[in-house]
């Protein structure tokens, strides 16, 4: 029976590679000379840390535009809370999302389950598995979830016929 796996999975280690240049520009950087700006990507959690939150702010845009270099879709970070740190720095981290949440896993097999496909949805751990008995069902099925859920960086693989 034909199945595919949607499943929600960053690119790690050009996630990893991104950091360091954004470590490396800030470090060349003119307007970064003598502050504490800096980043460093720890067990899927990149932190920021700066002198001030515009600072925040600029080393963010840095490491957007390198994840975007490296083809890997910013929609994977989860920004956190702006958190003071001992005088005047402050810290930022954003953790990279990894897998399906539950609530998100149960949006996808409802939104698959309404379209009267001929396919089922199932929850396998942190992917959902679409399986049908056509794979222009399992097409039409990629599209639709791509279509109904812009939110997340949700991509298609294993598929078997």
């Amino acid at each position: 029976m034909p199945s595919f796996d949607t499943v929600c999975e960053p690119n790690l280690p050009e996630v990893k590679n991104a950091v360091e240049n954004t470590a490396k520009e800030i470090a060349t950087r003119f307007d970064f000379k003598g502050t504490a700006a800096a980043v460093e990507l720890k067990d899927k959690e990149i932190t920021m840390i700066g002198d001030a939150e515009f600072q925040l702010v600029q080393v963010e845009d840095i490491l957007r535009s390198k994840l975007t270099k490296r083809s890997v879709d910013v929609r994977f970070l989860d920004k956190g809370d702006v958190q003071k740190m001992g005088g005047d720095k402050v810290k930022q981290v954003i953790k990279v999302k990894s897998g399906i949440e539950s609530e998100q896993a149960k949006k996808i097999t409802r939104i698959v389950k309404d379209s009267k496909l001929k396919v089922q949805a199932a929850i396998q751990g942190d992917a959902v598995r679409i399986t049908g008995a056509k794979r222009d069902d399992l097409q039409a099925a990629m599209a639709l979830i791509k279509k109904d859920v812009p939110d997340m960086p949700l991509s298609f693989n294993n598929f078997r016929d």
